[in-house]
């Protein structure tokens, strides 16, 4: 079974104070490359939350948001949306009325359709589920998991 993560996960993977990291940090260990994935650009959604929290005793060097970055791509196949890809989804995601950061799960959601996830696994649900069928069918959260 193909596994896509979205970033709210890998987050709370990393983050050990999050509310959903144990479920998360399960999932997480239990992917390989050939059986998970997760959309290049959550490598920097997670560099940029990491190092960007507001509390200093929370926030992670950049050094650190590396090595969590480095776990990240030995773990995961990394999926990118082509040019016609990217544009297609912003035509559709317009099309649906998607509006303001609705944009990244929209992008998210296709690259789990390019990678023929059968499941994107998320904490944002809500987000997630409403996107065309096809993406907000594959809708779990880690504590569904059962790789």
């Amino acid at each position: 079974m193909k596994s896509f993560l979205d970033t709210s996960v890998l987050i709370a993977t990393f983050h050990v104070e999050h509310p959903h990291h144990e479920s998360s940090f399960d999932l997480f260990v239990r992917c390989k490359k050939d059986d998970a994935c997760c959309g290049l650009h959550s490598l920097a959604e997670v560099y940029g939350t990491l190092t960007g929290m507001r509390v200093a005793s929370r926030r992670a060097s950049g050094d650190q948001a590396l090595l969590f970055i480095s776990n990240i791509r030995e773990r995961f196949t990394l999926v990118e949306l082509d040019e016609q890809e990217y544009f297609q989804t912003l035509e559709m995601s317009a099309a649906a009325g998607f509006l303001g950061g609705a944009i990244y799960d929209a992008l998210l959601g296709q690259c789990a359709l390019k990678a023929a996830a059968e499941t994107l696994y998320t904490w944002n649900t809500k987000d997630f589920l409403r996107l065309p069928a096809a993406i907000a069918g594959r809708v779990k959260t880690p504590d569904q998991a059962r790789l």
